[in-house]
């Protein structure tokens, strides 16, 4: 029983007792040193007999070792590895260092990635035999790689049966930042409690003595026992007045300190390798004991004093804070001799990561060598997908470089490194500290190449274009390829930064230059111009300097997973959606098959946008969905949550949910002025569907007549409607112009009936009809895009409708009224019954708006789809990064509400959107 913790000891009961009926569920124990983190999870642990437990640990020590922690969690089951889906049982054992990732078949800068997925199959194949409890101790000292992976599991989560719990340190530690997991915060113990603790575990000092203690401890239970400890071993003198005191955590280590300096040197020098080894092995721990002089009794010694525990060959620390205490109050000398030691017994067992850290941290000055092995450690990680171990490495490996020369190169590798792993700042800072060290051109672009991602990630886009044109400045005459594509990337920034100057000026400077490969960069300047309708481009030029892009980017079977977003991206600006989604379906069948992860969103986000399109707009949202969940696994930028933000806001927009869609656009950062353009636009659709005709107008008509024009192409056609409805139809002229040409020169037959569709709006009685008509033809060619259609038939049966053809009208009407209703666009819904109504007919009573697939959640929705195609749940879980057991319980909510009973009725049900 722990004294004043009944709120969390209710906490982990109430999961405890949802894991045993089959749910899961996750929670981060946070406070100070002491505080009872590590109490509350062996109360987990004590409540739990009935579970198979895990356990881990994070390691100061072996924080810069990639997926040592995950490791420590879960090294007596790495025998099911094999057991797991390929891709996982690859990346898993790539994390581990059993095997390197085939270069052809996996990417292996994703393998902590689908490690995480590792995590959570296996994990659930664990939970299948009994409930499961994870129980990780001091996970601000896990490496990178295992909390990102534990985390990763930890959030998709659902019907396993499976509790983990980490206990993190918030106060002298690291951060552990565990979005998507909730929190447990313990609070020192009241006064009641902490003198009823002192009282069961002390109530042989004297009162006064009792009372001190309850004073400096301020409430941490740690601090109440060790202050007791420490006053019987005569290492806490009285001090009724309170002069000097420590805070808390400097009053516990100090006392471990003490503690540990009371015993003999040969004990001090084995628990010191033991706080230094950064592993538990307690064979390697003694090895190198020995090299300083020290014995197994040495160890038992230390173990008789409650400092350390020793079971099954595993020698662990009875409190975090008592290894702190042994590394930092030792001597210096002490401790290189104890780092150098363990190098050699790593040596001697074939770990050359471990020895090359030992070694560089006993290394105060520069060694070529232990640099060298360093590097090497770090290609290492590469490897394995561990890109902060990879910077960790290469950082100090340039501190031990005697050559500037090969320190500028190290940091910046460190540096490129740190950007892979979503670490910012740090990226900054490491490329700062290679300017002077590393000049030659390769160094120039990579240096440009780290610092405008970062700028653009951080939504600074304009800084990005600035840093791509002076590097390619500064290498144009010595490298020009490099300095075309700098020349190439600065027009994307521009163009994002909506500085069209700057695309010009960029265009102009490849010219100047004579650059080899100039023709690119003048492409994408075209494209810029004449899709935002500037004066010195035309929308026939922009899509032909599209095609010719694409032209010179290869075949399609050939381009890498970014050249492939691109082309994606750039069909979409043609309008083309049915060849987006064909290559963008390959291209997710292919991240995920490889773990590609940093594109996966990317690609996701471009799929969603086609959905949308085909008006398939629950699977949209359901695209959209895990493209934005994926992105919050890798680290949110802007690069990959915005174009899943504005395909969710344009659904609420049609859907007519205004809070939704106005959460979307306040909450989307106001770092890019492409993405608040396009989110202003949907706003503009909202008001559009719900009858603010005058709000769309105001709010539209600066935006179409601004530069940036083609980022509101897509609601051009609501500025018409809109300023026909207001009685001000010449604001519509020049947009339904510049609208059709776009229609004429991509050649898209949805874009031409939306064309003819704002014609029709705009021409007076004697030519709409055959304006209408000709649009209705237009859609109902290859590729359309449902919604517009539906808008169309209903403006064309209002058209009717007002010149008294009722019967004509209601043909029209109906139409629209079943595509507005299968998407759930509920303000053009109500559109439509007033019309009819107006027609003499009343809707259908009891429509079911919702449909079949209503019914469904997204991720149901995912789910079944895949289920029905004959994938087994292992397997749809390794798409959709789901164990399979929470698949199967998708399933199990998902058969009542289609009306099955089984997998096998799902391939009969019509599941297309």
């Amino acid at each position: 029983m722990l004294l004043g913790r009944e709120s969390e000891m209710t906490a982990v009961d109430r999961l405890l007792s949802r894991a045993r009926e089959g749910h899961s569920g996750s929670l981060v124990v946070r406070g100070e040193a002491g505080i009872g983190k590590s109490a509350l999870l062996e109360y987990a642990a004590s409540q739990a007999a009935d579970m198979r437990i895990l356990r881990g640990t994070g390691i100061e020590a072996e924080r810069d070792l990639p997926f040592a922690g995950l490791h420590l969690l879960l090294h007596k089951y790495l025998d099911r590895i094999d057991q797991l889906p390929c891709a996982q049982a690859a990346a898993l054992s790539a994390a581990f260092g059993f095997s390197l990732p085939d270069k052809k078949d996996f990417d292996s800068a994703s393998v902590r990635f689908v490690s995480g997925l590792a995590v959570l199959t296996m994990l659930a194949d664990l939970a299948e035999e009994r409930p499961l409890l994870c129980l990780i101790d001091d996970a601000h000292w896990l490496d990178y790689e295992s909390a990102e992976a534990l985390l990763f599991a930890a959030r998709r989560l659902e019907a396993e049966g499976v509790v983990i719990l980490f206990a993190a340190r918030e106060l002298h530690a690291p951060r552990f930042p565990a979005s998507g997991v909730d929190d447990l915060r313990v609070s020192p113990l009241d006064a009641e409690a902490a003198a009823d603790l002192l009282s069961n575990d002390a109530g042989d000092l004297p009162g006064y003595v009792r009372q001190q203690i309850l004073s400096q401890s301020d409430g941490n239970p740690l601090a109440l026992r060790e202050l007791a400890v420490a006053q019987r071993e005569g290492h806490l003198v009285p001090d009724p007045y309170g002069i000097g005191r420590l805070p808390t955590h400097s009053r516990i280590l100090r006392s471990f300190a003490d503690r540990v300096a009371a015993l003999p040197s040969s004990t001090q020098d084995a628990i010191l390798v033991a706080a230094t080894a950064g592993i538990c092995d307690s064979g390697v721990i003694l090895e190198t004991a020995q090299k300083l002089g020290a014995t197994a009794k040495d160890l038992e010694m230390a173990e008789r004093k409650d400092l350390v525990t020793v079971d099954g060959g595993v020698l662990v620390f009875r409190h975090p804070l008592i290894r702190a205490a042994v590394y930092q109050y030792a001597p210096l000398n002490r401790r290189t001799q104890a780092h150098l030691a363990l190098a050699e017994t790593f040596a001697g067992r074939g770990d050359a990561d471990r020895r090359a850290w030992h070694l560089a941290t006993a290394t105060t000055g520069p060694d070529e060598e232990i640099a060298a092995a360093l590097e090497a450690s770090a290609e290492h990680s590469r490897s394995r997908g561990s890109y902060s171990t990879v910077a960790a490495a290469y950082e100090r490996a340039a501190w031990l470089s005697p050559e500037a020369a090969q320190r500028g190169r190290r940091l910046l590798a460190a540096a490129e490194a740190a950007l892979e792993a979503g670490q910012l700042d740090r990226a900054d800072a490491l490329t700062e500290q290679s300017c002077d060290l590393h000049q030659d051109a390769q160094g120039l672009v990579d240096r440009a190449m780290v610092r405008a991602t970062t700028a653009s990630w951080r939504g600074s886009p304009l800084t990005a274009h600035q840093i791509w044109i002076d590097a390619a400045a500064a290498i144009a005459e010595r490298v020009p390829n490099h300095a075309s594509y700098m020349l190439f990337h600065a027009v994307e920034a521009a163009w994002i930064a909506a500085d069209f100057e700057a695309v010009r000026r960029s265009a102009e400077l490849a010219e100047e230059w004579g650059l080899e490969r100039a023709d690119r960069v003048r492409a994408m300047a075209r494209v810029v111009a004449g899709m935002n309708n500037h004066a010195d481009g035309s929308m026939s030029d922009a899509v032909s300097a599209i095609r010719q892009l694409m032209d010179l980017s290869g075949a399609a079977d050939e381009l890498s997973p970014q050249s492939a977003v691109r082309i994606v991206w750039w069909l979409l600006i043609l309008g083309d959606h049915v060849a987006a989604r064909d290559m963008v379906e390959r291209l997710i069948k292919q991240c995920r098959e490889t773990g590609a992860m940093g594109v996966l969103p990317r690609a996701l986000g471009l799929l969603s946008k086609a959905q949308l399109y085909a008006g398939e707009h629950r699977d949209a949202v359901a695209t959209a969905s895990e493209a934005l969940r994926i992105a919050g696994d890798i680290g949110k930028n802007l690069v990959l949550t915005g174009v899943p933000i504005s395909v969710m806001a344009q659904i609420a927009a049609v859907e007519g949910d205004q809070e939704r869609c106005h959460e979307l656009v306040v909450d989307a950062s106001p770092g890019m002025k492409y993405g608040l353009i396009v989110l202003e636009g949907m706003l503009g659709l909202l008001d559009m569907g719900l009858g603010r005709y005058e709000a769309v107008v105001q709010r539209l008509k600066p935006l179409v007549a601004g530069d940036h024009a083609m980022d509101v192409l897509p609601v051009v056609p609501d500025l018409i409607e809109a300023a026909v409805r207001t009685g001000a139809p010449e604001v519509g002229v020049a947009p339904t112009e510049w609208f059709g040409q776009y229609a004429e020169h991509t050649g898209q037959s949805w874009a031409r009936g939306v064309a003819l569709r704002c014609e029709a709006l705009l021409a007076d009685d004697a030519h709409a009809e055959a304006l209408f008509q000709q649009a209705l033809q237009a859609h109902r060619d290859k590729g359309a895009r449902p919604f517009e259609q539906a808008r169309t038939e209903l403006l064309y049966g209002e058209w009717l409708r007002r010149n008294r053809r009722r019967v004509d009208a209601r043909v029209q009407l109906r139409s629209a009224m079943v595509t507005f209703e299968r998407i759930g666009a509920k303000p053009w819904i109500g559109r439509t019954e007033t019309e009819l109504r107006a027609t003499g007919e009343a809707p259908s009573p009891g429509t079911d708006h919702d449909g079949l697939l209503e019914r469904l959640t997204p991720q149901e929705l995912q789910v079944v789809r895949l289920a029905a195609t004959g994938l087994t749940n292992r397997d749809i879980g390794g798409h959709l990064f789901l164990s399979p057991r929470t698949v199967g319980y998708h399933l199990y909510k998902a058969y009542p509400k289609l009306g099955v009973s089984s997998r096998g009725e799902l391939a009969r049900l019509d599941l297309s959107a």
